[in-house]
């Protein structure tokens, strides 16, 4: 079976998110076509999924939480994959693959997915996500250079613009070709993305539980291949207001109600749930939200959106199925508080935020 589109990375999140939606949308006849997953690292936990997400029958994703108020428990089979394979012991239908087959390729490979060793290039096989890229987009070039479409899910600020300019430079240090670094430049789309869903744990040899709130945002360029049409995609001009409504919505509540957390003396092992069972807690979160952020939206005429997305915050933090320990979210508070607030009463000035001003004063 061929494969349209080459998904790196056998994350949970990824399962619940790109998987679930080409699976639905390939019941429409929506999608491209079916998925192959790659593993990328060498981990025996991981390496135990692969089998699971290839089964024909599929594998289970659990949706739980808030939707409109209303309590979402239900299960989903996803049988959008085709194939799983591993770099480490399939190398070469690797690259068969991406080479001949893949006309979208998906990435979600961690906080530090871009990051590259010295000796990257010297192993058959290189260690880096870059690495093994730079080789398997230098094989497409080479079978022909067809068009490709990227697609990063990593968490980082412009993650196509961010990727495209590391293989770049990759590519200029190691594999010196003039004709593959303007492919790489102007034949291979590299989206910027935004992904926003809470998957709160895996499920056993394959699956996930996720919150019903789902988003993937892709910036729109020329040439640019989805992978599916979804209710949860969307091809934006501009990512911009999305990043700041998650930044300054959902990341500044949590920060709010950890600022809470810190100082108050609560409960070590409080949730997020938990803590907004509180009514002083929710009132005060919800009066920050309606009195200060909403403002400081409708400044930059984003005030219905902003509104929607505080509804939807709300329900995501009550979701009753999610553990969200806030000693988590506590983790590197002062950096967060800078990110999270201070950038955004710097980004909107004219809006007065007395209680936001006060967390950023006594931090």
């Amino acid at each position: 079976m061929i494969t349209p589109i080459i998904q790196f990375g056998t994350s949970r999140f990824l399962q619940a998110h790109a998987d679930l939606f080409v699976s639905e949308a390939l019941e429409k006849g929506d999608a491209l076509g079916k998925i192959t997953i790659v593993q990328t690292t060498g981990s025996a936990e991981r390496a135990g999924r692969l089998t699971a997400l290839a089964a024909p029958d599929g594998f289970p994703v659990i949706i739980r939480g808030l939707l409109d108020g209303a309590e979402v428990d239900r299960t989903q089979q996803v049988t959008s994959v085709a194939r799983a394979l591993s770099t480490a012991a399939d190398w070469d239908e690797v690259k068969r693959i991406v080479a001949m087959e893949a006309e979208v390729l998906i990435s979600n490979t961690g906080d530090t997915g871009y990051a590259i060793g010295p000796g990257d290039l010297v192993t058959e096989v290189p260690a880096s996500f870059p690495g093994k890229l730079l080789i398997l987009l230098h094989e497409r070039y080479r079978a022909g250079g067809k068009a490709l479409t990227i697609l990063p899910c990593e968490l980082v600020a412009r993650n196509g613009d961010t990727l495209k300019t590391v293989m770049l430079d990759l590519q200029s240090a190691r594999m010196a070709d003039a004709g593959f670094r303007d492919w790489l430049a102007n034949q291979v789309i590299w989206a910027n993305t935004l992904v926003d869903r809470i998957v709160s744990e895996p499920l056993e040899p394959a699956g996930a539980v996720a919150e019903p709130y789902a988003l993937w945002a892709i910036e729109a360029q020329p040439g640019l291949k989805l992978p599916c049409t979804h209710p949860s995609i969307l091809l934006v001009d501009d990512l911009s207001p999305y990043e700041k409504l998650k930044l300054h919505i959902l990341n500044l509540g949590h920060t709010v109600l950890a600022d809470m957390w810190l100082k108050t003396g609560r409960p070590q092992d409080e949730t997020v749930k938990a803590i907004l069972r509180d009514p002083e807690v929710l009132a005060t979160l919800v009066n920050i939200y309606e009195t200060e952020v909403i403002p400081g939206f409708a400044a930059k005429t984003l005030g219905s959106e902003a509104e929607g997305y505080v509804a939807l915050t709300l329900d995501r933090f009550r979701n009753p199925f999610l553990d969200h320990r806030i000693r988590d979210i506590a983790n590197h508070h002062v950096e967060k508080i800078s990110r999270r607030i201070v950038d955004f009463r710097a980004w909107s000035p004219d809006v007065a935020m007395p209680k936001l001003t006060a967390i950023i004063e006594n931090r």
